[in-house]
């Protein structure tokens, strides 16, 4: 048994208190449970009896330490009895708290942050698993890693998009010659520079501002336009 606890060592968590634990999760563990991640508390003072929470994959455990560590008090709580996880960091280690679905709020601080990080993502997979029996389980690495390349993949389609429009909604450039003219006669319907609003001059100027910096018209032809806008402001 404490050959299967070696890999929770490795994350400061206190030797003594894992040692005391596995000995005591022999009997408590059920037919088909598996501890997925334990946690110790580390207060800044010594502590020589901290407080400690195992996650399997049926529950989670307090683990409370009494009578100078010659017995222990456990209490557990079933995944579909869980609500939600929470993660609270602060300076000297963090905490980490779960609301049950008769309100019942549980909290266990001066957890070391990277265990705090484990047992909470250790939680919401589980909770996860729980909302979606059918499907496997997928890694919190995967599923950050697809969001970010979902989200990656839309920002390219809206700035494309909106390139489009500027093109679509902006007049055609005239055609470059030595000497620039103003602007040329608006298309009948399309409403004249005079009519528009400050605000709506301004979307225009910083309109053709993207057309140059997209290399669709000249520094001249913008300049023109520039002058032009600018005369109604």
């Amino acid at each position: 048994m404490k050959e299967q606890f070696k890999k929770f060592l490795n994350e400061e968590q206190d030797p003594k208190a894992i040692e005391k634990i596995t000995s005591k999760l022999t009997d408590l563990l059920m037919k088909g449970e598996e501890v997925g991640y334990i946690a110790v508390q580390k207060k800044p003072a010594l502590t020589v009896f901290p407080d400690s929470i195992v996650l399997t994959n049926k529950r989670i455990i307090i683990c409370k330490p009494k009578n100078l560590g010659l017995s222990m008090d456990f209490t557990d709580y079933t995944w579909d009895d869980i609500a939600s996880t929470f993660v609270k960091e602060n300076i000297l280690g963090s905490e980490f708290s779960f609301g049950t679905k008769t309100d019942l709020a549980v909290s266990i601080d001066y957890i070391p942050k990277i265990q705090a990080r484990k047992i909470y993502t250790y939680a919401k997979e589980q909770l996860d698993l729980l909302k979606n029996p059918v499907q496997s389980a997928t890694s919190v690495q995967e599923t950050t890693e697809a969001v970010f390349e979902e989200e990656e993949e839309e920002i390219e389609e809206v700035e494309t998009e909106e390139v489009t429009s500027f093109a679509e909604i902006l007049p055609a450039a005239p055609a470059v010659t030595e000497t620039y003219e103003p602007l040329p006669t608006q298309p009948t319907g399309e409403r004249k520079l005079g009519d528009l609003s400050k605000e709506e001059l301004f979307d225009k100027l910083q309109n053709y501002k993207k057309l140059l910096d997209n290399g669709l018209i000249m520094q001249g032809e913008y300049d023109a336009y520039k002058k032009e806008i600018l005369s109604y402001m």
